[in-house]
């Protein structure tokens, strides 16, 4: 079950669909609405399987994703208005560059077509499009983009592997089981400007230690947040008979420097609740949050029209079976926006007036289920109501079988004791009317004895 994960997972992807892309180049508010859920069906296997000698293992987890168009509204082929992330990417990058080059870099993106909002269909966004904008940023700034492909959100994320993990196999020690020892051969990362913020802490986010109590936390390391995480406990609940403890984000998760300090090395930080993760995703001007977003700054949703943050559906949460550590259900949605504004000398950014304007939100959802699900059910709960109750069952079948040799053994002695007590009485009752008798034969006259021996 560690190897292939029985657990369906599900990738719903909402997208933004821009409205008024006019307007905003002229400086007015924008204008979004969602699109979707576009759902995948997520394939999960580990390879290169390598136990160590220091109680820890080594594995590569591939992922693979299938469209399920059945659960989701919409199809691949839908269009999508969108910011075009590698213009204006682009152009925040070279905001403090010379005006020669920034004057070339517009020529560039004239000759080749490309402007601050595209039309793309979901399949192209998700998976990757042709782009020549790529190709000339290869060739002329060879270190500038990671890809040197197609350009997609997710292009990285299909049939490919999320960094080689060691982890702790709970073999010596239970509490440590799964608990990342090294990723990509490293205990901690350099994205961020604090040790606290590069270190890789918690599990690899599929496992936590058993013998859960309130107070304990769920820490995990996401490779695409290239940051640890930390889920704090909220309340119990049961899921499908099993009983779980339920872990959710804490209100610092995201919360900038001056509000939880911290934080101050994801920094430079901008309005509390997102999180700015360029330095890990090639200096592009990238934001991570809570979807529509959810308990961040207000100022943030009020700058877009057409976000409606609530709990109920932009919040995550894991439910974890509290004695094994292993998650029941669980939903984990983030939302990815990108910073825009005007730069001077580069024409397609018109008069943006600067924002964070969304792009899409994604869960990750997967619940136990089938087969798996009642075999955790038989041995987590159905087997332990039974030995249970077989306990008090077998203590008063024990008690009785201890019942029976004591009246017994009590029973035999009252016998005894009225067979004695008999015997005695009645040798007592013949000496004492023998005796009488005597008496009366001797000290009476003879017809008187004779009359009461008559009586």
């Amino acid at each position: 079950m560690w190897k292939e994960i029985p657990v369906p997972f599900y990738l719903s992807v909402y997208f933004f669909d821009v409205i008024n892309p006019r307007d905003i180049l002229q400086g007015q508010r924008p204008q979004v609405r969602e699109r979707g859920p576009y759902v995948y069906r997520e394939f999960r296997h580990k390879s290169n399987i390598t136990f160590n000698d220091n109680d820890t293992v080594s594995f590569l987890e591939y992922r693979s994703f299938q469209f399920q168009p059945d659960k989701s509204r919409g199809l691949e082929s839908d269009s999508i208005v969108m910011p075009n992330i590698l213009v204006l990417s682009a152009a925040m990058m070279m905001e403090n560059g010379p005006m020669s080059l920034k004057l070339i870099m517009t020529l560039a993106f004239s000759t080749l077509g490309e402007r601050a909002f595209m039309n793309r269909t979901v399949s192209e966004i998700m998976w990757g499009y042709e782009d020549p904008l790529i190709h000339l940023i290869n060739k002329y700034f060879p270190n500038m983009f990671p890809f040197k492909g197609k350009f997609g959100l997710f292009a990285e994320l299909n049939n490919s592997d999320s960094g080689l993990f060691t982890v702790f196999t709970g073999v010596k020690n239970f509490s440590r089981i799964h608990l990342v020892d090294k990723w990509n051969g490293v205990s901690k990362v350099n994205f961020w400007h604090s040790d606290q913020c590069n270190m890789i802490n918690g599990t690899s986010g599929q496992m936590w230690a058993p013998f859960m109590t309130p107070e304990s936390s769920l820490e995990f390391y996401s490779p695409e947040a290239c940051r640890s995480m930390k889920l704090i406990y909220k309340e119990q609940g049961v899921f499908e008979g099993i009983p779980t403890f339920r872990f959710v984000a804490p209100n610092t998760l995201f919360a900038n420097g001056s509000v939880y300090p911290p934080n101050e090395g994801f920094c430079p930080c901008r309005e509390s609740g997102i999180q700015n993760v360029s330095t890990c995703r090639f200096n592009a001007p990238l934001f991570l949050s809570h979807p529509h977003f959810y308990n961040a700054d207000p100022v943030l949703a009020e700058a877009v029209s057409g976000l409606h943050p609530n709990p109920e559906e932009h919040s995550l949460f894991l439910d974890v079976h509290p004695v094994t550590g292993i998650p029941m259900n669980c939903s984990v949605k983030l939302q990815l926006s990108l910073y825009i504004k005007s730069v001077k000398g580069i024409g397609q950014t018109g008069k943006i007036e600067p924002v964070i304007l969304p792009l899409m939100w994604f869960g990750e959802s997967g619940a136990m289920e089938g087969e798996t699900l009642q075999t955790f059910y038989t041995q987590l709960v159905l087997m332990p109501k039974v030995l249970h109750y077989a306990q008090y069952v077998l203590l008063a079948l024990g008690c009785v079988l201890l019942l029976i040799p004591i009246v017994y053994q009590i029973r035999s002695q009252e016998k005894c004791y009225l067979f004695w007590s008999s015997s005695k009485k009645g040798s007592k009752d013949k000496e004492a009317i023998q005796a009488y008798s005597e008496s009366l034969m001797t000290s009476a006259p003879k017809g008187t004895v004779l009359q009461e021996a008559r009586l």
